[in-house]
This record gives C-alpha cells, structure tokens and sequence, in this order.
C-alpha cells in the first residue's frame, strides 16, 4: 500500500519534507499501528545504514551538495560517527509517548487522528502529516 507522508515543524515556514510516497507493509488499523510501522521502517534503515556505512575513499561537497543543505540549515557530511544501533522497542515507545504527550499531531487525509486505538480508514494514496509542536519555554516574571 502506497501513502505519502508530509514532516512539518510549526517552528519551520516550510515543509520539512514534502509529501514523500511511503509504502506500507500492510494497512494499519489504528494510529498506534500506524506509527510502529513507521517507526519500524526507520529504525531499521538506521540500524542498516549504521552496520554498512559506505564511506567513499575521499569525501567532498560539491557546490549543489552545500547550497542545497544550507537551505536546510545544516552542511556537513552526513557521517554517522556513533555505531550504536538504535533499538526498536524502546523507539516504538518514546514515540507511543511522544504522542500521548501531545509533542506531535498526525493529520490523515486533513483529519486530524486524536486517539490511537480508534479504527483508521486509511487507503492507497492517503495523505499523512505529522506536525512537530515547538514548545516554548522562559520565564514568566
């Protein structure tokens, strides 16, 4: 089953991404199996990109290469220099908890999906969004 998916910041003026195609191994049910698969696949493809890093002889940065992440914010190699995998339990619950928390919200289909066991009605090209919440912090006086 193809989605796509859509990462927005409230922080950021645009898009994190932008309605990225995401295929799914099979149709989730609820929220909850929604975001274990995604996180799943994440996880995965960190862990996999950990244990084989394909580290070219001579690294460079091409003009593009930079001007492209500078307009993400960030330029730089892209090395990961820590080889700790990530572990899947404790990912699928940090991110369980982050939405129980209220630290994103996810929009299907313009929807918003407020609870995680309540049934989804999600078919081929759905829209998901996941928004980031910024939370603001100082001092009151």
């Amino acid at each position: 089953m193809n989605i796509y998916i859509s990462l927005k910041s409230l922080a950021k003026r645009k898009n994190f991404i932008t309605k990225q195609p995401y295929k799914m191994q099979k149709k989730p049910n609820t929220l909850r199996e929604l975001i274990t698969q995604v996180v799943t696949e994440n996880v995965e493809t960190f862990n996999n990109k950990a244990s084989n890093p394909e580290t070219p002889l001579i690294n460079f940065l091409s003009n593009s290469d930079i001007e492209q992440q500078a307009q993400a914010g960030k330029v730089g190699f892209q090395i990961l220099y820590n080889d700790k995998k990530a572990d899947l339990t404790r990912a699928i619950e940090t991110a369980i908890q982050a939405f129980e928390d209220g630290l994103y919200r996810v929009f299907i289909n313009d929807e918003e999906a407020e609870q995680l066991d309540t049934p989804l009605d999600i078919t081929e090209d759905t829209e998901v969004v996941f928004i980031r919440l910024t939370m603001l912090t100082g001092r009151m006086w």
